[in-house]
């Protein structure tokens, strides 16, 4: 049976500390998109009035921007310190030049940021 090699691009699954980080992140960024009235519609598909969810998020935004960096869709075997926080710095960059949307740092600890899961982001 041939063992599967992995690249350097997929070298050690993230935690599951950093899975809850990015889930958190792309909820966080949900909810600020949809409180500044950036609905899907006005981001990505004009015509339908579409509330972001953190799924809309990981899927319309930060798929496509991973696919772009890295050719993978896959955010199991992304790098925390590189690539992860690439991704993120793109995403903020884009949203703040062109929808003014304000920088969110990426949950850098799940542990100190969980209590803010329940926090309404303005």
């Amino acid at each position: 049976m041939k063992e599967k090699i992995q690249d350097s691009t997929h070298a050690r699954q993230r935690t599951s500390q950093q899975n809850r980080a990015l889930h958190l992140f792309c909820q966080i960024l949900a909810q600020n998109l949809n409180n500044a009235g950036l609905d899907v519609r006005t981001l990505l598909k004009p015509g339908i009035n579409i509330p972001w969810t953190m799924e809309s998020v990981k899927l319309l935004i930060w798929h496509p921007i991973q696919k772009a960096m890295y050719g993978t869709n896959s955010t199991a075997f992304l790098r925390k310190q590189e690539q992860i926080d690439s991704i993120h710095s793109v995403i903020m960059r884009e949203l703040g030049d062109k929808h003014g949307v304000e920088y969110l740092p990426f949950p850098s600890d799940y542990e100190d940021i969980s209590p803010l899961k329940n926090k309404k982001y303005d």
